[in-house]
């Protein structure tokens, strides 16, 4: 109830606008947002690097509403892009498909990936395309496919609360196409979702045996340590090396653990948002873990 509470309370567009724009609101993203700006996110990974981990910068925003708005976005992606190149630094990008024009024009959005993708690749810069709510989940891997064949460096992500995630992740197997495997944080209904925790977990473990043993590249993103644990029981039943897979985690939470699989020399690759549009990001890493909510409450009341 607590998680449906909140994931509703992430679509309110009033409180979304009065959050982003208060005071309050500045200083709880403190911890899990490095900043409005691009700089605050280079720091950011300049930072992490000192500490052997890796990064990924997501520039906040989700759907837009014109053209303008779609080509903005790209062209914030971009300036990452330049800016990851400029400084050599061990960051790839995450990106949704609905800042680039997804809900307007499938070619739209194409063109706008497009636009990044061949940015990126020759640069050695990873795309890493996050998964949405389960309407845009088809049109999501049928763009991340095309830019594969074309070339790029894309990886797709698979949540694991989703019923047909199996079946995609055996997809993009076949395909060789890198993937992240999450839990999944959209409210969805038991006919497309898994519904309780302990079953999610369950299927999350058999979906990263199945990633690590047979995918490429595979990253498990998870902060649950049995969910590490699994894995890494995985990796040393099949000899798998550290090389071939990493670790995602968010900014600002699990650092002690970040920190751990790190020194034990595993690949740890860190979430970095950044950006004024933090609201609904922030709403959902408080569904996916609502302890979080009680850590944001104490900087309130500071």
């Amino acid at each position: 109830m607590l998680r449906s509470a909140i994931l509703m309370a992430s679509e309110n567009r009033l409180l979304r606008r009065a959050m982003e724009r208060s005071r309050a609101g500045r200083i709880v993203t403190r911890r899990f947002v490095a900043g409005n700006t691009l700089q605050e996110a280079v720091d950011a990974v300049q930072t992490l690097q000192t500490q052997r981990m890796l990064s990924s910068l997501d520039n906040l925003g989700e759907s837009v509403s014109n053209n303008e708005e779609a080509a903005a976005a790209t062209d914030a992606y971009l300036e990452s892009v330049g800016a990851i190149a400029h400084s050599r630094l061990p960051a790839s990008v995450s990106l949704k498909l609905t800042q680039l024009g997804l809900d307007l024009s499938t070619e739209l959005c194409r063109q706008n990936l497009m636009r990044i993708v061949r940015q990126a690749t020759p640069a050695g810069i990873r795309v890493e395309v996050d998964m949405e709510a389960s309407p845009y989940v088809e049109r999501t891997l049928d763009l991340v496919e095309e830019a594969h064949r074309a070339g790029g460096l894309v990886r797709a992500v698979i949540q694991a609360y989703l019923h047909r995630s199996e079946a995609d992740i055996h997809r993009l197997n076949r395909a060789e196409i890198p993937v992240r495997l999450c839990k999944g944080a959209y409210k969805e209904g038991p006919g497309v979702a898994i519904v309780q925790k302990p079953d999610v977990d369950a299927n999350f473990q058999r979906l990263a045996s199945v990633l690590l043993r047979e995918g490429v590249q595979a990253a498990i993103a998870s902060h649950d340590e049995a969910m590490i644990q699994s894995a890494l029981q995985v990796v040393s039943a099949h000899n798998i090396p550290p090389t071939q897979f990493e670790f995602q985690m968010l900014y600002g939470i699990g650092r002690h653990l970040q920190q751990r699989l790190a020194q034990q020399g595993y690949a740890v690759r860190i979430y970095i948002p950044y950006g004024q549009a933090w609201y609904p990001y922030l709403m959902r890493r408080m569904a996916e873990r609502p302890a979080n909510l009680l850590f944001i409450a104490r900087n309130l009341l500071r």
